[in-house]
């Protein structure tokens, strides 16, 4: 996409929110002790991060605004009813939606979560997702993953990071993934003993009625998920979620010790489901391993000149950085500042371009920038930054504008189809505004071709979300 001319450049440190449970204690609950962990929660951190990027490759997220939002307001009540000696400010919990059928979820060290269509689309209750939900939470607070690792003393940290790469990214990676199968990464971090699954049990259960949900949602939907068998084929949860044993019992037994404090439930499942049942179905495993395959090696995008230049996901690291006196940008590691006439991009190698004249243009990455001349009205500010956008790329076409904040303001973001004057691809552009207090408008753009799109769309969303305005 070619950029458009700004006069005020800017650009964001993570800001994590330290998410710990307000309430107390009920006497009788269940006391629950953290095995040792040679790992610190730092690189629980790294390695849940790395591996998410990886997983953002392999899947397909389904990336539906309103139902993002959901799931992510269901997480944050979670995270915030983690009780304290569980609860590490490092981490970062993320919730996202794959468009796969088969009933599954998985979350990573560190925080990120991955929730199957087809676990959502089971759910009889909003509570019976939101146990699922708090489950592997409880994996994550309890940091069982690496806490499992330190009970096998071979691996460290280098070498696990280098497994997790050769396994992902290996031929095999799409049936790996995507059917559900615990090599590559799940054999180190998400294939659990039914001891660590007692544990996620009871101190899930323990979160839900802190947050507000009747506890025993949980244990319905886990007798929801394994009356999913038939034919003797496991459910894909199962097979890295063991039942430890009279399951739907002992979850029972703890929630008649726990009080539920207040009411959590948004009201929205029913509009949720239907909304889910409106979408064309979600993929099974096979297709998605299926189409992994036909897809091949990705990303050589042609510069203007035409030669072919190989650009990389984004990383699963992060690197922050201030071009301006009132903006810090958070970006992925291997997205490097250019600078020109156009304003500040943060891009990959071979995702920007400058011409001879000066002129510039990315394929992937995001342009940062502020416009001029504010009329006080959000909305007509957009539209004339999409104007201005429209005159220099003459296929760029609106998809939809939806509320949603940026840097933690009210803010707009819209959709946007385009075709590349730089590679000629079909590409996705994510222009997203909000108002400065002098009236101006910050405006964030993100683009990568149409076929990365799943990719990249995680990547946007989170320099938006850890956007950080201080004018």
């Amino acid at each position: 996409m070619t950029g458009r001319t700004i006069r005020r450049t800017v650009g964001v440190t993570v800001c994590l929110a330290a998410l710990t449970a307000a309430a107390g204690h009920v006497a009788a609950q269940t006391k629950i002790k953290a095995d040792s962990n040679k790992y610190t929660p730092a690189q629980d951190v790294q390695i849940g991060q790395e591996a998410a990027a990886q997983f953002r490759k392999e899947l397909p997220l389904l990336n539906d605004q309103r139902l993002d939002d959901w799931v992510q307001r269901i997480g944050r009540r979670l995270v915030a009813a983690i009780p304290t000696e569980f609860a590490h400010n490092e981490f970062r919990y993320t919730f996202e939606v794959v468009n796969q059928k088969e009933i599954n979820a998985f979350a990573l060290p560190g925080g990120p979560m991955f929730l199957n269509r087809g676990m959502i689309e089971a759910a009889k209750a909003e509570a019976e997702v939101a146990g699922v939900m708090a489950h592997e939470i409880s994996h994550v607070a309890l940091r069982h993953g690496t806490a499992q690792a330190t009970k096998g003393e071979k691996f460290q940290i280098g070498a696990v990071l280098g497994q997790i790469a050769g396994a992902v990214v290996g031929g095999a990676a799409g049936t790996i993934i995507a059917q559900g199968s615990q090599m590559g990464l799940g054999t180190y971090f998400l294939k659990f003993g039914r001891a660590a699954e007692s544990q996620a049990d009871i101190l899930g259960a323990q979160m839900l009625a802190r947050a507000g949900y009747d506890p025993r949602q949980m244990a319905n939907m886990f007798k929801t998920i394994e009356a999913e068998s038939s034919g003797g084929r496991q459910p894909e949860f199962m097979s890295s979620h063991p039942n430890p044993g009279n399951r739907f019992n002992a979850i029972n037994k703890e929630a008649a010790a726990l009080r539920v404090e207040g009411n959590a439930e948004t009201g929205d499942f029913a509009s949720i489901k239907s909304r889910l049942a409106g979408m064309a179905p979600a993929l099974t495993g096979e297709q998605i391993a299926a189409n992994k395959k036909q897809q091949g090696p990705a990303a050589a995008t042609p510069t203007a000149g035409g030669a072919p230049v190989r650009v990389e996901p984004p990383s699963g690291r992060e690197r922050t950085y201030q071009p301006g006196r009132f903006l810090r940008v958070t970006v992925p590691s291997n997205w490097q500042q250019q600078e020109g006439n156009d304003g500040v991009t943060y891009a990959p190698t071979g995702g920007f371009f400058r011409d001879s004249s000066g002129r510039t243009a990315f394929t992937h990455g995001v342009q940062v920038g502020v416009a001029q001349g504010g009329t006080g009205s959000l909305q007509r500010d957009t539209e004339a930054i999409l104007q201005g956008f429209a005159r220099s790329n003459p296929n760029l076409r609106s998809t939809g504008t939806r509320r949603e904040a940026l840097g933690g303001r009210t803010g707009l973001t819209t959709i946007l189809s385009n075709v590349s004057d730089v590679s000629g691809r079909p590409e996705m552009v994510a222009l997203s505004t909000t108002q400065l207090k002098d009236g101006t408008v910050l405006f964030i753009v993100g683009v990568a071709p149409r076929d990365e799109a799943d990719a990249y769309e995680a990547a946007f969303k989170r320099v938006r979300q850890v956007l950080q305005i201080a004018d």
